[in-house]
């Protein structure tokens, strides 16, 4: 009997399965998210192995949402950083977003001019508004009363109804809406206030040299009558509002003024009182000695037109702290210490230094002001001159414009004013009007500077006017398509000038003589010295994407020093 055993085996197949960690994939590729303030943004990534998987979003330690999915929204401008965690039985896998939160882009709208006008019965007023450009589309709409009147930028107000009237401009975008207000209240004529205002009650002047008694503010009346009398006695009777008085002994004079008018049945007066004193020419001469610099000594004032340099922190040299005049006096001595230049801004923009002596009047050039002018880019300044004829050392009293190359041609205007408005927002155009009916803006450019504003920090007032003579602007565009812009020199006379004449290639200064001084009338005055210098821009104009034409200087110095050493 045999016994056979037969062996047998058996494969079992069995599913051995691992679980794999999760896998986020962001639906932003750079993992940077960008939200408005108070706006509400969906971060959803997509998930790979993260069947039963768990969610955890976290920020600065607190938990945000337990969803695949979160909604995320902030009030304040910043970056934050958020990060989601995904877990399952194979492992955690987490990653960190960052989310811009921007500012809402709420067009900001800003009228040029005073906000609360009083005017007569009849008068028109044109109102013009500028808004800070944004990415999104804008309206904009004028009002008054409540009513919607138009929606072009600017609008003249017929003011044909007697009474208070509330003018407000209005741009709106999807991100939001902002307004600015006028108030405009029409009165009959004879209802008008009369104002006859000066600036000043006490003047300086030289023995035998012609002074201006001129009113900051007056009203048009046609039927006021002006009374100016000296030391009692009665000076013919006119219609100037204004005095011009000489005298050719020294001495304290006092003058009276009257101004009367009829409003209606109402006769009104308005009465002044001044003190002129009168000195000799040399009385407070300062003789230049062997420790005289030849250069300045002192930033009395430091008051620009806004530009593109006023304020700016990088090629303009400031730092944010320049709110007082003191400050911006030390900024403008810092800078020409360094041999540095300064912007004066757009029209009427001016900087006044002294010496620590009187210079000289040789009938040859006296004064040196050095700028940074090139071919093809010249920016004139006017130069004006100042006696301290009281003696105080401080220049408070007259100036006298040294005459340039441009003076008599009937294109240059004397007596040029130009009324700057403060920005309603960062990053806005400044606004400016003139006494000629005349509107415009000195550009923000925003692709060259970052500066909020324009307009100078330490300027306390919403407004300010600069007075000077305006000479006719030669810039132009020789592109053709505004690429290359073109500023031309002027013959002679001005500062920052490409002069062929008086400009100096080795420092680039041009030379004044003060032998070219003018008085108001634009009349030849001889001044035997000078104790303080004035430069101020002189053309208003702007070059495309250059920006506003701006005199800078650098230095100042008396050429018989200079010269010497």
């Amino acid at each position: 009997m045999s016994l056979v055993v037969v062996s047998s085996s058996c494969n079992i197949d069995e599913d051995i399965t691992t679980t794999l960690p999760p896998k986020i994939i962001l639906d932003n590729e750079t993992g940077i998210y960008t939200v408005k303030q108070g706006r509400e943004i969906i971060i959803a990534p997509k998930y790979e192995s993260a069947e039963g998987a768990t969610y955890s979003w976290t920020m600065n330690g607190e938990v945000l949402g337990s969803s695949p999915s979160l909604k995320f929204m902030q009030e304040k401008v910043g970056k934050y950083f958020v990060t989601i965690a995904v877990s399952n039985k194979g492992g955690v896998s987490k990653e960190e977003i960052r989310v811009d939160v921007v500012e809402l882009e709420i067009p900001t709208v800003s009228i040029a001019g005073d906000k609360n006008l009083m005017v007569a019965e009849g008068t028109e007023v044109k109102l013009n508004a500028s808004i800070r450009e944004t990415s999104l589309a804008t309206k904009f709409s004028w009002s008054i009363n409540g009513n919607k009147v138009s929606e072009e930028l600017s609008h003249t107000f017929k003011a044909d109804v007697i009474g208070n009237h509330t003018i407000i401009a209005t741009a709106t975008n999807d991100d939001g809406s902002h307004s600015d207000t006028v108030n405009i209240e029409v009165l009959d004529a004879d209802d008008m206030p009369f104002v006859w205002q000066f600036d000043r009650t006490s003047y300086h002047s030289v023995v035998g040299r012609k002074l201006l008694i001129k009113p900051t503010k007056v009203s048009e009346d046609k039927n006021a009558e002006y009374t100016w009398t000296i030391a009692g006695q009665n000076l013919p009777a006119g219609n100037q509002s204004h005095f011009i008085f000489t005298a050719n002994n020294t001495g304290e004079y006092q003058i009276s003024a009257t101004a009367t008018t009829l409003k209606g049945e109402n006769r009104i007066t308005i009465s002044h009182s001044f003190t002129v004193t009168i000195h000799e020419e040399n009385k407070y001469y300062r003789a230049k000695n062997s420790s005289s610099s030849a250069d300045w000594n002192k930033i009395y004032e430091y008051t620009p037109a806004p530009g593109q340099f006023i304020n700016e922190l990088k090629t303009g040299g400031f730092d944010g702290s320049q709110t007082t005049m003191e400050s911006a006096i030390a900024y403008v001595e810092g800078r020409l210490n360094s041999a540095n230049w300064v912007s004066l801004g757009g029209f009427g923009g001016y900087i006044v230094v002294g010496f620590d002596h009187s210079i000289d009047n040789s009938g040859g050039y006296d004064l040196g002001v050095i700028g940074n002018a090139f071919d093809g880019s010249s920016e004139p300044g006017v130069i004006w001159v100042m006696q301290d004829e009281n003696g105080n050392g401080l220049p408070d009293d007259t100036w006298y414009e040294l005459a340039g190359s441009e003076s008599d041609k009937s294109e240059t205007i004397r007596n040029y004013a130009v009324t700057y408005y403060r920005p309603a927002g960062a990053g806005m155009p400044v606004q400016w009007t003139d006494n000629m009916g005349n509107r415009g803006e000195i550009d923000y450019l925003s692709q060259f500077h970052t500066q909020d504003y324009y307009y100078p920090l330490w300027i306390e007032k919403d407004s300010y006017t600069l007075v000077g003579t305006r000479l006719e602007a030669r810039n132009y565009d020789k592109s053709g398509n505004g690429s290359y812009w073109v500023q031309p020199h002027y013959d002679w006379g001005y500062a920052d000038n490409f002069s062929p004449s008086d400009f100096k290639s080795s420092d680039k200064a041009n030379l004044f003589k003060i032998s070219n001084a003018v008085d108001f009338e634009g009349k030849k005055v001889n001044l035997t010295h000078i104790d303080f210098v004035k430069v101020q821009c002189a053309v208003n104009a702007k070059s495309g994407w250059l920006g506003e034409l701006s005199t800078e200087v650098c230095g100042f110095y008396d050429c018989s020093l200079k010269n010497n050493k």
